[in-house]
């Protein structure tokens, strides 16, 4: 059985996982411009081989980030739909759960297109 405390747990999740996304994104294009800097001014081999290393592990997690994130959206999904279906149709802890998934779908929309 569904209940708020869960709702709010799920909501929290989201929201989290949804920032360590940016983050990592983030991570990405700072490494990025970083590597391309370092190739531009020759830098040295090694250093320029753990740089790109770095990079990579960078760009891995953002799929994995994404992965975890549409499995928590969609945890939060069926606890919202089996508190509704129990008859809480309103609450801050409901408001709050919607407005977390429509900016979670806005961040899959935004990254598809």
């Amino acid at each position: 059985m569904a209940t708020l405390r869960n709702l709010k747990i799920k909501t929290s999740t989201c929201k989290r996982i949804g920032k360590e996304l940016h983050s990592y994104e983030k991570e990405v294009e700072t490494e990025s411009a970083k590597t391309a800097d370092m190739k531009a001014k020759g830098a040295d081999p090694y250093d320029l081989k753990q740089q790109e290393n770095v990079l990579a592990e960078s760009r891995m997690m953002v799929p994995d980030c994404r992965k975890r994130l549409e499995a928590a959206l969609s945890d939060l999904k069926g606890t919202l739909v089996e508190l509704e279906e129990s008859g809480q149709k309103e609450g801050s802890e409901i408001d709050d759960a919607r407005s977390t998934i429509t900016d979670v779908e806005q961040i899959f929309q935004s990254s598809d297109a």
